[in-house]
Protein backbone atom coordinates (compact mmCIF):
# COMPACT_ATOMS: atom_id res chain seq x y z
CA UNK A 1 0.00 0.00 0.00
CA UNK A 2 2.80 2.42 0.85
CA UNK A 3 4.59 1.78 -2.44
CA UNK A 4 1.45 2.53 -4.42
CA UNK A 5 0.88 5.78 -2.54
CA UNK A 6 4.45 6.99 -3.04
CA UNK A 7 4.58 6.08 -6.73
CA UNK A 8 1.29 7.93 -7.24
CA UNK A 9 2.63 11.03 -5.47
CA UNK A 10 5.79 10.84 -7.57
CA UNK A 11 3.71 10.69 -10.73
CA UNK A 12 1.70 13.70 -9.57
CA UNK A 13 4.87 15.70 -8.91
CA UNK A 14 6.29 14.76 -12.31
CA UNK A 15 3.05 15.77 -14.00
CA UNK A 16 3.15 19.15 -12.26
CA UNK A 17 6.76 19.62 -13.38
CA UNK A 18 5.85 18.53 -16.89
CA UNK A 19 3.00 21.05 -17.02
CA UNK A 20 5.21 23.85 -15.70
CA UNK A 21 8.08 23.17 -18.11
CA UNK A 22 5.65 22.87 -20.98
CA UNK A 23 4.19 26.30 -20.21
CA UNK A 24 7.68 27.82 -19.97
CA UNK A 25 8.71 26.17 -23.28
CA UNK A 26 11.61 24.30 -21.65
CA UNK A 27 11.41 21.29 -23.94
CA UNK A 28 14.48 19.38 -22.70
CA UNK A 29 13.26 19.45 -19.09
CA UNK A 30 9.72 18.74 -20.30
CA UNK A 31 10.89 15.48 -21.89
CA UNK A 32 12.55 14.36 -18.65
CA UNK A 33 9.48 15.14 -16.56
CA UNK A 34 7.23 13.37 -19.07
CA UNK A 35 9.44 10.27 -18.96
CA UNK A 36 9.53 10.33 -15.18
CA UNK A 37 5.77 10.70 -15.04
CA UNK A 38 5.32 7.73 -17.37
CA UNK A 39 7.64 5.57 -15.27
CA UNK A 40 5.95 6.56 -12.00
CA UNK A 41 2.48 5.92 -13.41
CA UNK A 42 3.57 2.49 -14.65
CA UNK A 43 4.93 1.56 -11.24
CA UNK A 44 1.81 2.94 -9.50
CA UNK A 45 -0.41 0.80 -11.74
CA UNK A 46 1.77 -2.26 -11.11
CA UNK A 47 1.80 -1.81 -7.33
CA UNK A 48 -1.96 -1.15 -7.32
CA UNK A 49 -2.52 -4.32 -9.31
CA UNK A 50 -0.55 -6.30 -6.73
CA UNK A 51 -2.76 -4.88 -3.97
CA UNK A 52 -5.97 -5.89 -5.74
CA UNK A 53 -4.83 -9.45 -6.46
CA UNK A 54 -3.77 -9.95 -2.82
CA UNK A 55 -7.19 -8.75 -1.65
CA UNK A 56 -8.97 -11.11 -4.08
CA UNK A 57 -6.92 -14.06 -2.85
CA UNK A 58 -7.71 -13.21 0.76
CA UNK A 59 -11.44 -12.90 0.06
CA UNK A 60 -11.52 -16.20 -1.85
CA UNK A 61 -9.84 -18.00 1.05
CA UNK A 62 -12.40 -16.55 3.47
CA UNK A 63 -15.29 -17.66 1.23
CA UNK A 64 -13.92 -21.18 0.94
CA UNK A 65 -13.81 -21.66 4.71
CA UNK A 66 -17.62 -21.26 5.02
CA UNK A 67 -17.34 -20.24 8.65
CA UNK A 68 -19.72 -17.97 10.47
CA UNK A 69 -18.26 -15.04 12.40
CA UNK A 70 -17.92 -15.72 16.11
CA UNK A 71 -19.72 -13.62 18.69
CA UNK A 72 -18.74 -12.93 22.24
CA UNK A 73 -21.14 -13.09 25.21
CA UNK A 74 -22.57 -9.66 24.45
CA UNK A 75 -23.38 -10.59 20.87
CA UNK A 76 -20.60 -8.50 19.32
CA UNK A 77 -18.32 -9.67 16.53
CA UNK A 78 -14.59 -9.73 16.97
Amino acid sequence: MKAHKYWSLGALACMAGCFYTGCKKLMQAHKYFAGGSLACMGMAIYSGHKISTEEEKRLKSLKNKNTRPRRNKRGLFF
